[in-house]
């Protein structure tokens, strides 16, 4: 047994998750490596389905297992399509049928991706998980453990980690929070796998791999397209501008590809399930400085005090604003210093002290106060 502990790494075949398990085998941990077959892609319908990407096509699987061998370690592949199949892909269409914007990432990472495997670390009985996110894991001096942002401002992940519970935390480590970008790709020519680090890198959701959502949920959702064709784009004020495509296939905040000429830019700015009706206004009209945000999960405190400040990311390449936040009935009111565009309900909001994450939950709705 290695004096380190014994490590579960979830290795996709990438460059960042065979850099963080290389980093770990070489500073002492014993290493197993595991990778996650999460949905397949005949299944799907899509036209590029031979475009495998990410974590779920053959050529990954080999990269990592090959890594593996190469460094004396041992490694798996886990199929779980059943398991993110049956939450991840159903709350993603559920969320588009209700007239939201899921982050199907969130989803997985949360209720899928860390479960599966501590759920194995445990059978292994290795005292770690591991995976390449560019964040970093610590525990606070109250003992809870904290995400906090990665070195690397364009890559930094920890918006979508904000689900992670106390136990997965605790168990966890990153070892890329702490490294750029470029000095994985040097590591890993350094390493001796030149060819990885020239390995691009897929930003699909693994799912859909073409990136059509919209063709996701015509082909995965029986008579879409008949059942909401031909509802109304309306203004601010409820009046019919033209048709649009069904409901389903608009995002608060978008411009392009609406197809209909008001001879000025037009944004979708709502979005009602129940009539079929897309809002369009002008981009001042996204402006909101208060939301609702529901299903909270705190992580580096146990809850907040009424009117704690908070620097509140609504999307994962959002900068993030500055806010002040409340507690209610169900969850957290986030009102910002300044209005801030396009709030989508579905979407995360996550909030930072600095560079730790207090917390985050799902947006129910934007204000305008």
């Amino acid at each position: 047994m290695s004096r380190k502990g014994k490590v579960l790494v979830a290795m996709s075949g990438g460059i960042d998750s065979t850099v963080a398990a290389l980093m770990l085998h070489n500073e002492g941990y014993e290493v197993i490596g595991i990778t996650m077959k999460t949905w397949d892609y005949a299944t799907s319908g899509s036209s590029t389905s031979s475009k495998e990407t990410g974590c779920c096509n053959i050529d990954s699987f080999n990269d990592a297992r090959q890594a593996a061998v190469q460094n004396g370690f041992p490694h798996f592949i886990l199929d779980i399509r059943d398991e993110f199949g049956d939450f991840v892909v159903e709350n993603f269409v559920e969320e588009y049928l209700a007239g939201r914007t899921p982050n199907p990432c969130v989803m997985c990472n949360t209720h899928i991706k860390w479960r599966a495997l501590l759920k194995r670390a445990n059978a292994l009985e290795c005292d770690f998980i591991a995976t390449g996110h560019y964040a970093s894991v610590r525990q606070h001096t109250n003992n809870r453990f904290v995400i906090s942002k990665g070195l690397d401002d364009t890559k930094d992940q920890s918006y979508v980690l904000w689900g992670l519970d106390q136990e997965l935390l605790s168990r966890t480590i990153m070892p890329l929070g702490q490294y750029h970008k470029k000095d994985i790709r040097q590591m890993a020519h350094d390493m001796g796998y030149p060819e990885l680090a020239k390995k691009s890198e897929s930003y699909e959701i693994c799912f859909v791999p073409d990136n059509d959502y919209r063709g996701f949920l015509k082909r995965n959702v029986d008579g879409l397209e008949e059942k909401v064709n031909g509802g109304w784009f309306v203004d601010q004020q409820g009046k019919r501008l033209g048709k649009h495509k069904g409901y389903p296939f608009y995002t608060i905040g978008q411009r392009k590809g609406l197809e209909i000429a008001l001879g000025k830019p037009a944004y979708v700015t709502a979005i009602d399930p129940n009539t079929n009706t897309v809002v369009l206004g002008t981009e001042a009209d996204l402006d909101q400085n208060d939301m609702e945000v529901l299903k909270i999960n705190w992580m580096k405190y146990n809850g907040i005090e009424d009117g704690t400040e908070a620097i509140t990311k609504i999307r994962y390449k959002d900068s993030g604003a500055t806010s002040h936040l409340f507690n209610t009935e169900n969850g957290i009111r986030a009102r910002f210093y300044e209005p801030v565009k396009s709030i989508a309900p579905g979407q995360s909001a996550v909030f930072y002290e600095g560079n730790d994450v207090i917390g985050g939950g799902i947006i129910q709705r934007g204000i305008l106060l």
